[in-house]
């Protein structure tokens, strides 16, 4: 947050604030913010590679290099404001007490919040269900919460490693209470392919059906319900274009027609919140960083867009 300090000393060579993008004043506040960014620095269940604790702080360095504005939008959207919150620090004495932490987090910061999109940014993917979960509570009766997975992997394990609350677990945790589609899948277990074929509520999008033709996209936005939450866990891109994730998988999908998809269904639903997870950053590679910042700040814009609907 922005340091008060007295105004002689405004025209000092600071250094850029731990704002999302740089951004300082109006652009910055709570006042004037449609989007909340919350840091949420949690690593507990990675499997393999280790460093997604270090991901939201990469992720808002690599957000000041950003050009504000946007081509295919023609605008700016970092006026539409974004306030950046503090890094929440959770508890470490186990996930099973962590995202339930996360959870009363995320309900009180909603309830401030009023039409803000809150973005998360993670750290280990076990933290979505905590938002999740907390959107799906606060909807009126009688509407459900459907969820866009973008992700390699399903994470419908009911436990990885001993643990519910595992990062392969996350949808796990959330699928009886909301509808999931899935996109770019292209690792799971057979027991979870089973899943997948016995549940009406879930719709599978594996990469491999995504390379033949566009098709999926118009599946994908069909497959939801009115009100969406986002999860993106950055192991869906290919690896060409994302190296700095714990488990990456070849095959991932591309930029471009992702960004069709995140248009379309910020523009066609009512897209409630949003996380971007999994960055764990490469020392001497900051071009990863840099693709995950991009990302959210497109999220910022088609946000935008959808209002402007």
């Amino acid at each position: 947050m922005a340091i008060d300090i007295p105004g002689s000393l405004h025209h000092l060579p600071w250094e850029a604030p731990r704002n999302f993008l740089g951004l300082e004043g109006r652009d910055a506040s709570w006042e004037d913010a449609s989007v909340v960014i919350l840091p949420t620095p949690y690593e507990s269940s990675v499997s393999y590679g280790r460093g997604t604790g270090l991901g939201p702080e990469a992720i808002l360095r690599a957000s000041r290099y950003i050009e504000l504005y946007d081509q295919e939008l023609d605008r700016e959207p970092a006026h539409d404001g974004v306030c950046t919150l503090p890094a929440i620090e959770l508890t470490s004495q186990g996930a099973d007490l962590a995202i339930p932490q996360l959870r009363d987090v995320y309900d009180r910061i909603l309830t401030e919040a009023g039409d803000r999109l809150v973005i998360g940014l993670g750290g280990e993917h076990s933290i979505s269900s905590a938002p999740i979960l907390t959107h799906a509570a606060r909807l009126p009766r009688g509407r459900r919460l459907s969820v866009l997975q973008l992700d390699a992997h399903s994470d419908l394990r009911p436990e990885y490693q001993g643990s519910p609350y595992s990062h392969a677990s996350v949808m796990a945790r959330c699928m009886n209470e909301v509808d999931i589609v899935s996109v770019g899948i292209r690792a799971f277990t057979t027991e979870e392919a089973e899943l997948v074929r016995t549940r009406d509520s879930i719709t599978m999008i594996t990469a491999d059906e995504m390379w033949a033709d566009d098709a999926w996209i118009d599946s994908a936005v069909a497959a939801l319900g009115d009100d969406v939450f986002i999860t993106f866990d950055v192991d869906y891109f290919d690896p060409s274009l994302m190296p700095a994730t714990g488990t990456p998988e070849p095959g991932g999908p591309d930029w471009y027609r992702t960004m069709k998809l995140l248009r379309r269904v910020f523009t066609e639903r009512n897209v409630l919140g949003a996380d971007v997870v999994e960055l764990a950053p490469m020392a001497g590679n900051h071009a990863p960083d840099f693709v995950v910042a991009k990302l959210v700040y497109k999220m910022v814009g088609y946000a935008g867009e959808g209002r402007r609907r």
